[in-house]
């Protein structure tokens, strides 16, 4: 009987601290969103006027690449990673 109790408590503790990690996860992700929200906001006023729209275009490329290079860094690490381990 002692065993079915010992096993309910580390389960009811386990999903509340499951529950206060997933509430983590999604107060991170709900703060990520709104700040997208609010650039996409300023970005898009922004974009009336033709030398700001062509500086955020830029600023967008740069972006783009630097995120591209990042991934590319993260593949070769990770097969190499594979490779050693085999």
């Amino acid at each position: 009987m002692k065993k079915i109790v010992n096993f309910f408590k580390k389960a009811f503790k386990d999903i509340k601290n499951s529950a206060k990690d997933q509430l983590e996860v999604d107060k991170a992700q709900f703060k990520a969103i709104k700040e997208e929200s609010t650039a996409k906001f300023i970005e898009s006023t922004a974009m009336r006027n033709s030398n700001k729209r062509k500086s955020i275009m830029k600023k967008r490329r740069d972006m783009q690449i630097a995120d591209a290079n990042e991934r590319i860094l993260v593949a070769i690490n990770y097969i190499e990673t594979l490779k050693h381990k085999s």
